[in-house]
């Protein structure tokens, strides 16, 4: 009996022709779209360790050169300090991270799980605040952030992450199917208190939502260039963004080589926050596919 059902089970996992063919197709364009999608980060490698001359003789090249420490030479010599603005954007992204997710997780909650009068035409407040662009309320920011002194501080650019109504939607979208309001209600006759409930039971269900925009969230904030730009004037609270905005070199000559060498400083830090929380946007997708 045994030696049938394994014969069987040899035969069920045997692919036929055609089924080989297509999984051959799918592994070659898998490998293809990955190679296409490392491709860019690897030129850019490859260029911080080249110098100038060399990029504008031939702009691309697979293989890396010999002037890496000349390049990161050129960057530290520059009127403002690389690290300082590395340790300043890792504060402020890092910050600003932890009071998108936690606050909106938090917002989104209360539009969830309590009946209360105004609680659609908030929502609905939220979603038309959506559609007006950031730029749009910076000279009214910045007007109060200079009479109450604030300018050149990095708590400013810190505290406006509370209020990301583009998270807090998608946290409720994401709510909305995946928190049971008979577990809350369960929790409360228990005797837990509401934020007990919320950050013991809430967060840890939202794990996958909260790790997916939190990576969202982090590379807006270290990528963000305009409000910086529009706050910060002195050098030592400047951040990455300025900083490679202000990689030109002098009015005769531009260090491309430091310019990518200053790119590449500014993107590993994303490549690590993805990888760290790429595991819960797995677990997240993994779980929604065994629901439906």
């Amino acid at each position: 009996m045994a030696k049938a059902v394994a014969t069987m089970t040899a035969k069920k996992d045997k692919l036929t022709g055609g089924q080989l063919v297509f999984r051959i197709v799918i592994y070659v364009v898998c490998i293809f779209l990955a190679i296409l999608s490392i491709f860019p980060f690897w030129i850019m490698l490859v260029n911080a360790t080249r110098s100038t001359t060399e990029i504008q003789q031939h702009a691309v090249s697979l293989i890396p050169s010999k002037y890496f420490f000349n390049n990161l030479k050129i960057i530290s010599g520059k009127s403002f300090d690389p690290w300082r603005g590395f340790i300043n954007s890792a504060i402020v992204s890092s910050c600003a991270t932890l009071c998108t997710v936690y606050f909106s997780t938090l917002t989104a909650y209360g539009l969830v799980v309590y009946d209360w009068k105004f609680k659609r035409p908030f929502f609905s407040f939220i979603l038309a605040v959506m559609m007006i662009p950031g730029q749009v309320t910076m000279i009214g920011f910045y007007q109060m952030v200079y009479k109450i002194h604030m300018t050149n501080k990095l708590i400013m650019l810190i505290l406006p992450a509370i209020a990301a109504p583009t998270v807090v939607f998608f946290m409720r979208q994401y709510m909305i199917p995946s928190l049971s309001l008979e577990m809350i209600q369960a929790a409360r006759i228990d005797g837990a208190k509401e934020f007990l409930i919320f950050n013991k039971i809430a967060l840890p269900i939202m794990k996958p939502a909260i790790a997916t925009q939190a990576i969202f969230a982090f590379v807006s904030s270290w990528n963000n260039l305009f409000t910086p730009l529009v706050l910060l004037t002195d050098s030592k609270k400047y951040t990455m963004p300025i900083m490679v905005s202000l990689l030109k070199g002098d009015i005769y000559k531009t260090e491309y080589g430091s310019i990518y060498l200053g790119l590449l400083l500014t993107v590993l830090p994303l490549f690590v926050i993805y990888f760290a929380l790429s595991k819960y946007i797995i677990a997240g997708v993994a779980l929604g596919g065994v629901k439906g």
